[in-house]
């Protein structure tokens, strides 16, 4: 069995680039490393010249690799496994995708249970300070620094390359770029620590997700289970495999988080990949399906709940659920989110910018590791202080409470509540004198600058649901001011019983955060994820008016979150061609081809060959065709190879590039020229009156 170092000289020899992962202040950044390279392809050449001969030695005796007794023991039995049941039935993918989503789903139960733990531990330490102010201030802030310290030294000791989101770094992955170390087991566990450390701090004070994270958890997941099964099964070592199963564990990673299986796969597919193959959407169903189903199980079964339902379950009516007219509330309602989802784009990117040009003060932060998420963190945990700004924001409400509160089915404005109701409305209004109005709009707009901000510390975070639960407040607030103003609906049929409110504001807040985190994300599928997470279908048609209204907003102010997170990161991702560019789609690849080529035929003498050399001396490698009027490409051949053949044949002094080629005066064997992949098409000649050194 090849060793790792002769896959990565394959994937090299395949011409594929390796990025290595560089610290930064907040994201780092992926690059190519020029004197890395030299000596990376230094090192290629040994290896590959060492396999070469191990290869044939080992063909000639027909013989493979030694592996102890105990591994041929381990694989051999594993195979016949393997052979007799799930090959047979022709399972492989099946029995794959199952162990991804079910160990999916447990490491997501494991998390959310660390959370809940975590956040009701300092829920104890604020409550029982109550005796002391102070003490309470200093509960309230030193509980998540603590957290994102720990999660911070984490990551960067372990694997920086867990640090952000992820859905950037899988989405160029997918694009066939290699990111160095990105999925390793080392990853996999930092990853799995340092969120489970930071996502302790969602409903702190800290507006950070989980999403994003564990789409890069699931890849890892996938990763590992491939190298395993390769083990004994070589087919999952196959590129286009190794793809198709990372496709789907985006779609796994998304529907542990969200119980959603089937808006997991289609958020996947539109924030992960260009082109989609259709073959694969069965399996990031299936997978997708296995995560959710043992996520809700194991809420079932440990008795968090009594049986699989909606995340945030809501009970809307549906006999009238949205009067026609308001229809254009939730069209300007989505073209309003776009505008802050776009807003929420460029604030943070200017924060990023800002940062970055400032040289000194980040070359200080930077020297100085902690000093920064201390600094953001203990400003973000001040301002959410509840005896400070935090009670005018509900700072004390977790996210899934601050979501279920939001989505409820009732109008908080009534004068007709129920005791839960009552509770419920006086979470968003400290001040009975005061309006839950103040409440939202500052939700909104703290949380908006709030996210932007956090989104800058170097840990593992996600941005789904902390621009999700933004657009469920301002669904909200959109929505308890239309039902105060509009009680009987804005155009309402005499025939309908006026002693009713026809408006439904949680609607609007289903709507909202549908629409806002689509347009930061840009996608569309949010919306399916939304009628996942509620249980609800009442208001299809709202709210994809909203979510479309949105997206086509944002895409006219800002690109998504990710693609933004690409380009700070300088990720080699080439974005689409936008439909409203025309003159982009009239350039063709004649148009910016390079038509006159060097290179080398069957049949060309030394002449040509040594002239060649001398045109074109910064070409490492030159096409090797059929013929100048075929043009059909039979392989390629290095420079250094051809330098050699000219020395054997005019002589060591022929073009002043002795050195390089005396490397490789000792082979004199014509067979063992780099030509890859053209041995048995290509013969040595020797010299005759046409000079010819490539014949048929």
């Amino acid at each position: 069995m090849r060793t790792d170092d002769f896959l990565a000289e394959e994937r090299l020899l395949n011409g594929r680039r390796t990025l290595g992962f560089e610290h930064t202040l907040m994201f780092g950044q992926y690059k190519e490393d020029l004197g890395q390279f030299a000596r990376s392809e230094a090192l290629r050449l040994k290896n590959l010249e060492k396999l070469r001969k191990t290869e044939e030695r080992l063909s000639n005796k027909d013989l493979k690799p030694y592996t102890s007794e105990c591994q041929r023991t381990c694989f051999n039995f594993l195979s016949r496994c393997w052979n007799s049941t799930f090959s047979k039935i022709g399972g492989e993918d099946w029995f794959f995708l199952l162990l991804l989503g079910v160990i999916s789903s447990l490491i997501s139960f494991a998390m959310d249970f660390g959370i809940q733990t975590f956040l009701r531990t300092r829920q104890w330490l604020y409550h029982d300070l109550a005796f002391h102010m102070a003490l309470k201030y200093i509960a309230w802030v030193f509980f998540p620094v603590l957290l994102i310290l720990f999660s911070c030294g984490f990551a960067h000791t372990v694997a920086p390359q867990a640090i952000g989101s992820g859905i950037p770094e899988m989405k160029t992955i997918l694009r066939g770029v290699v990111l160095k170390e990105y999925l390793t087991f080392q990853t996999l566990v930092a990853k799995v620590n340092t969120v489970i450390g930071l996502t302790c701090t969602l409903g702190s004070g800290l507006p950070l997700g989980k999403e994003g994270p564990f789409v890069h958890i699931s890849s890892l997941i996938a990763t590992v289970l491939s190298k395993i099964i390769y083990s004994f099964k070589g087919i999952y070592e196959n590129e286009s495999r190794t793809s198709e199963m990372l496709a789907a564990a985006c779609a796994v990673g998304v529907a542990c988080t969200f119980a959603a299986p089937l808006g997991g796969v289609l958020f996947s597919i539109e924030v992960t990949s260009v082109f989609f193959a259709v073959r694969n959407y069965w399996r990031g169903f299936f997978a997708a399906a296995c995560g959710a189903l043992v996520w809700q199980l194991l809420g079932v079964w440990l008795r968090e709940q009594d049986t699989i339902t909606a995340v945030f379950r809501t009970n809307f009516r549906m006999d009238f659920p949205f009067d026609l007219a308001e229809l254009l509330v939730y069209a300007a309602m989505g073209a309003a989110c776009g505008v802050l989802g776009a807003a929420f784009v460029y604030l943070h990117k200017r924060i990023v910018l800002f940062n970055r040009k400032h040289k000194r003060m980040s070359a200080f932060l930077q020297r100085n590791r902690f000093l920064y998420p201390l600094i953001i963190t203990a400003l973000i945990s001040t301002v959410t202080f509840p005896p400070f700004l935090g009670k005018y924001m509900a700072s004390e409400l977790t996210t899934h409470e601050a979501i279920h509160d939001l989505f409820s089915n009732f109008t908080w404005g009534s004068s007709d509540l129920g005791v839960d109701e009552m509770i419920v409305v006086q979470r968003w209004q400290e001040n009975p004198l005061e309006s839950f109005h103040l409440t939202l709009v500052m939700f909104v707009l703290m949380n908006l600058w709030m996210t932007a901000l956090a989104a800058t510390i170097p840990v593992p975070l996600g941005l789904f649901i902390p621009v999700f639960k933004m657009g469920a407040a301002f669904g909200r607030l959109i929505g308890e001011s239309i039902a105060q103003y509009c009680p009987q609906g804005i155009r309402v049929d005499s025939s309908q019983d006026s002693g009713h409110n026809l408006v439904i504001p949680g609607g609007y807040a289903v709507a909202g955060a549908a629409a806002m985190a689509g347009a930061a994300t840009r996608t569309i599928s949010t919306c399916v994820i939304a009628f996942e997470m509620t249980g609800q279908m009442s208001h299809i048609l709202p709210v994809m008016i909203a979510v479309l209204i949105a997206n086509a907003v944002s895409q006219m102010l800002q690109p998504s979150v990710y693609d933004l997170i690409i380009t700070l990161k300088k990720l080699p991702y080439l974005p689409p061609i936008l439909s409203t560019s025309s003159h982009a789609h009239t350039i063709y690849v004649e148009d910016i081809m390079v038509r006159d080529i060097a290179y080398i035929w069957q049949g060309a003498t030394y002449r040509d060959l040594k002239q060649l050399l001398k045109n074109n001396k910064r070409l490492m490698c030159f096409p090797f065709v059929e013929s100048p009027h075929s043009m059909i490409l039979l392989g390629s051949i290095p420079r250094a190879e051809l330098l050699r053949l000219l020395e054997l044949q005019l002589g060591s002094g022929w073009y002043g590039e002795t050195p390089l080629a005396r490397r490789f005066a000792k082979r004199n064997d014509f067979e063992d020229l780099g030509i890859r992949g053209l041995k048995h098409q290509l013969k040595y000649s020797p010299v005759d009156s046409r000079d010819a050194i490539f014949n048929k």
